[in-house]
């Protein structure tokens, strides 16, 4: 039976611990999105991650519309980040951890051995989407980094569907131009670039 976020965290200010969790469960990939996409880093961005869940669970009676507590999530994530990167960012310049993507945590083995995708290739598409205008760069890293439906996306981010698809279009043109302009100078030795051999 899947219950909306207004009966969960109803049932979670009643002091129901799997209402909370069945909330943590279906946000987590988003948080952790939002929170690398501040931070860079992997073990940053769960701590990030954990404090913002901390954060909401503690201040979840001050939520006024329960059926939007996504977009809310949202709000405190992105506070819970950049208050991180207030303390800790001058301490942490250079990152060296490719963007998560959501079926490494359930394959984490068979992804290690897989050949062909470098680490390398990561970065390039991770300066990629650090090109896009800064509205875009959520949004595209919850889509095909996590691999959000445009539904879950819109939840989290509390934007309609509409703007979310034009978003996400005019990002993957943008995506395109410069992933093929950073290819065309691998080919001419500008920079290195591996092809993926997926």
């Amino acid at each position: 039976m899947h219950r909306t976020e207004g009966e969960l965290v109803r049932k979670s200010l009643q002091g129901d611990t799997d209402a909370y969790a069945a909330l943590v469960q279906r946000y987590q990939d988003a948080v952790y999105a939002t929170a690398f996409y501040y931070a860079g880093r992997y073990g940053e961005a769960e701590d990030i991650a954990q404090e913002a869940f901390w954060k909401a669970y503690r201040n979840l009676h001050q939520l006024k519309d329960q059926e939007h507590f996504g977009a809310w999530l949202k709000v405190i994530t992105t506070r819970t980040a950049a208050d991180w990167l207030r303390r800790f960012a001058p301490r942490h310049e250079g990152y060296a951890t490719p963007l998560p993507h959501r079926r490494a945590r359930e394959a984490q083995a068979e992804e290690a051995a897989a050949p062909g995708v470098e680490a390398d290739d990561y970065a390039l598409v991770y300066r990629a989407i650090q090109k896009l205008p800064e509205r875009y760069q959520l949004p595209v890293v919850l889509r095909y980094v996590q691999e959000m439906s445009y539904k879950e996306i819109c939840r989290f981010t509390g934007s309609s569907y509409d703007e979310i698809r034009g978003i996400l279009n005019r990002a993957g043109k943008l995506l395109r131009q410069e992933l093929t302009a950073q290819q065309k100078q691998a080919e001419e030795g500008i920079i290195p670039w591996r092809r993926a051999t997926k």
